[in-house]
């Protein structure tokens, strides 16, 4: 990991800041010569409202607690910065992907499908799916 790892990670932390998500922001850049070429962070559709979770009741020992849940539209990070690379006319062939928070496996899948060769990461996800999946399709991981 060389300093511009460090500070492209650091990029990926401050968009995530921007998410409207209550429960996790997550941020995610994707750079090609040293150069980011999109960003992307957890939200809902343009033009949709930004709220990203809904509260919801689920069973417990004690009674029925209230949580907040993620609404199914939400977009991950990384599918944002993609969608984005594809509506540019860049290409992510054999560019670097930074996120704030390991890809789930559907995220892993679009990250192979595009070409990316690299993802660096800081948080692990609730699974290890998507770098599992990363890692056989040979693009190369590395937690920072």
């Amino acid at each position: 990991m060389d300093k511009f790892d460090k500070a492209h990670m650091q990029t990926a932390e401050i968009y995530g800041k921007l998410s409207p998500a209550k429960r996790l922001k997550v941020g995610c850049i994707i750079v090609k010569d040293h150069r980011i070429i999109s960003i992307g962070y957890n939200g809902t559709p343009s033009g949709w409202d930004n709220g990203c979770e809904e509260v919801s009741k689920r069973g417990a020992i004690s009674g029925n607690v209230l949580e907040l849940v993620t609404k199914p539209e939400v977009l991950h990070a990384e599918t944002n910065a993609i969608a984005k690379v594809a509506r540019s006319t860049e290409s992510a062939e054999d560019a670097k992907l930074y996120t704030t928070h390991a890809p789930c496996l559907e995220c892993s899948k679009l990250i192979y499908q595009s070409g990316i060769e690299s993802v660096y990461y800081r948080n692990e996800y609730r699974t290890d799916d998507g770098i599992q999946f990363l890692k056989k399709s040979g693009v190369t991981v590395n937690r920072i």
